[in-house]
């Protein structure tokens, strides 16, 4: 987990900045977790910033995430069909990728002004466990992060393990997001690991990171409150599978459709 602050609108510097932070240490995980747009900052003017998957900051990426025999992942501002999308890309060691595309666009900042919502949730998968990634301000709706529970044999099978948050937070509303990260872990009966940069960014707007993790009962992990921070946590699969069996709640959970 990478809690950074990021040079405003300033993609050379940042993967810079990035590239010797995570050279500079050893990581003997699956996944490496970077904020909300950590190419550029919170910015609302993709145009000038904006690349395609086939663009520096994907290529970068994929060099890291193959340096470092691990996933790389964290959103950056990508224009496809003349569209701007605040994008998760999720690379992979082997250089394959996938992504998922906000889907709630923070109207208070005008990002819906100028981007476009995503229309579908992702899982990944690693080492058997199911990861779904969401996007600061998707923290705020919790239907789109809902447990769809699924039956199998006499099982109630939940649809994912880790809840994956990467954002742009800023200080002032930090309460609410430690409140719901730790409502999304309880609810869904699922680890969160959640992102957050820290520093001033372009509109002198403060961040105080407040990354953390939060295991299925609640409780927080580790919490990482201001300044920069690198930090391995290794999730439980026995905590979690424990958690659930003891405490079957998803199995009185009421049935949904999520409708785009």
């Amino acid at each position: 987990m990478v809690q950074t602050d990021l040079s405003w609108e300033d993609k050379t510097a940042n993967l810079m900045q990035l590239q010797q932070k995570l050279d500079g240490n050893t990581f003997s995980g699956h996944i490496i977790v970077l904020p909300e747009m950590f190419s550029t900052g919170f910015s609302m003017q993709p145009s000038p910033l904006a690349e395609t998957m086939e663009g520096n900051t994907v290529e970068w990426m994929r060099q890291m995430a193959k340096k470092h025999r691990c996933i790389l992942t964290g959103s950056i501002i990508v224009e496809e069909a003349k569209q701007y999308f605040n994008r998760l890309i999720w690379m992979q060691p082997d250089g394959q990728s996938g992504f998922y595309d906000k889907r709630h666009l923070f109207a208070f900042a005008g990002e819906n002004k100028a981007y476009t919502s995503g229309i579908k949730r992702k899982l990944f998968s690693v080492g058997g466990w199911k990861i779904l990634p969401q996007i600061c301000y998707d923290l705020r709706f919790p239907v789109w992060a809902r447990q769809q529970v699924q039956q199998k044999g006499n099982l109630l099978i939940p649809e994912y393990d880790v809840l994956l948050y990467v954002a742009n937070w800023p200080q002032r509303r930090i309460n609410a997001w430690r409140s719901l990260l730790i409502a999304r872990a309880i609810e869904n009966q699922c680890y969160v690991v959640a992102v957050n940069r820290v520093g001033k960014d372009g509109h002198g707007i403060e961040h105080n990171g407040c990354s953390m993790v939060v295991d299925p009962l609640g409780n927080i992990m580790w919490e990482q409150d201001g300044g920069e921070a690198l930090h391995a946590i290794e999730l439980s699969r026995s905590l979690l599978d424990e958690t659930r069996t003891q405490f079957q709640f998803l199995n009185d959970s009421d049935g949904f459709a999520l409708m785009s």
